[in-house]
């Protein structure tokens, strides 16, 4: 199907969780979406697909009240967001993990891990967390910059779950990891979903994807041009390497 928006429209409201509509977004005098409009459903892995520089991340970062400038709509759990400082909307349940992972250099493993505010109940605890993600605790007394690049990939999600958020924006989180961390994210997210986490997950890497998500937005110039079920990936294989360039 082509119209991702009408595709979304379909969708009952009560179903809906994040609803996103014709939103515009941009850097400066750079306008960079074009009318965004997709729909997330609680519990659901969702992903947002497209070539480098179509609007994917700046995406993430308008949900998140990070773009300076936006118009539109974004919903979440029937409350409007736009015009909402980033606090407030991290508050209202939303955790980020940028692709830059964003850890401090003067902080400790440990200080980075419990660095973030708690902002609902239900978060993970610091043991749980450090259960999941073992290396970690093994490197809890070293500055966050000296880890590997997985490690702090590990760290930078690993500190979210504690807030209580259980509504995730992941941005590129396998980029640059080797196979193994990448098969340890990705089982991480399965076990996510089976909690109830409702994930908006930015990726490259389209097997990843693939093994995680249950629908995927096709982005291009800054607008959502498709929506494909996951079950559906391989009678589009075609369409979706035209897409992608791949």
């Amino acid at each position: 199907m082509s119209d991702a928006a009408a595709t979304a429209a379909e969708t009952a409201p009560g179903d809906i969780q994040l609803s996103v509509r014709d939103l515009n977004g941009w850097y400066g005098e750079s306008h960079v979406l074009h009318g965004v409009s997709f729909d997330v459903r609680p519990g659901e892995v969702v992903t947002l697909l497209g070539r480098n520089g179509a609007g994917k991340t700046s995406t993430l970062r308008a949900i998140m009240g990070l773009l300076p400038r936006r118009e539109g709509s974004i919903s979440f759990e029937g409350r409007e967001l736009l015009g909402l400082p980033p606090r407030q909307i991290a508050r209202a349940g939303i955790a980020f993990c940028p692709e830059e992972r964003g850890i401090f250099s003067t902080l400790s493993v440990d200080e980075n891990l419990m660095l973030p505010p708690i902002v609902r109940p239900g978060g993970l605890g610091r043991e749980e967390v450090l259960d999941i993600f073992p290396n970690l605790k093994e490197r809890l007394s070293s500055q966050g910059t000296k880890l590997s690049g997985g490690e702090q990939q590990m760290l930078a999600i690993a500190r979210i779950l504690r807030t209580g958020a259980k509504f995730l924006l992941l941005d590129e989180p396998t980029e640059g990891l080797a196979p193994v961390i990448v098969q340890q994210i990705g089982r991480t997210l399965a076990m996510l979903k089976a909690r109830g986490f409702t994930i908006v997950l930015v990726e490259q890497n389209f097997r990843f994807a693939a093994s995680v998500a249950d629908r995927h937005y096709v982005v291009e110039q800054g607008r959502v041009i498709d929506m494909i079920p996951n079950a559906d990936l391989t009678a589009n294989t075609a369409k979706l390497h035209a897409y992608l360039g791949v």
